[in-house]
């Protein structure tokens, strides 16, 4: 079965704990692996960036619940393409909390990208160094 993967980047629409962040994650990882969907999420306080990859029509199906829910704004895809294999075998979350910054979050980050491709890391690895202000 040939497999597809969605890159995207959201806004938060309004203050995330990281408590919350990572119950959000949790459930969504275990929705996701339901529908075979593995992946990637990086949140900074403010954005989203990942990468969803699986079946085609389940990806599709994550990403549409994705963009209707109501915690994420100025959803916008970065990437969508088929791919012959995962990048992310199991999920992955990587989090930065603003109030008290991580300065091990661009190693995190590069731990949990060690099988993805040039493209899908500098994203991350971009994100992960941007300037939170």
């Amino acid at each position: 079965m040939p497999l597809h993967q969605i890159m995207y980047i959201s806004s938060a629409k309004g203050a995330m704990t990281a408590e919350q962040c990572a119950g959000i994650a949790a459930a969504s990882a275990v929705r996701n692996r339901a529908e075979d969907v593995t992946g990637l999420l990086l949140f900074n306080g403010r954005r989203f960036l990942q990468v969803l990859e699986g079946p085609k029509d389940a990806v599709e199906r994550v990403y549409a619940r994705i963009a209707k829910d109501g915690r994420h704004g100025a959803i916008v895809t970065l990437r969508e393409t088929g791919i012959e294999t995962r990048e992310f075998g199991e999920w992955g979350m990587a989090y930065d909390d603003p109030a008290r910054p991580s300065d091990s979050l661009k190693d995190k980050v590069a731990a949990l990208l060690e099988q993805a491709g040039p493209s899908t890391r500098a994203h991350f690895v971009g994100s992960a160094e941007m300037h939170r202000g």
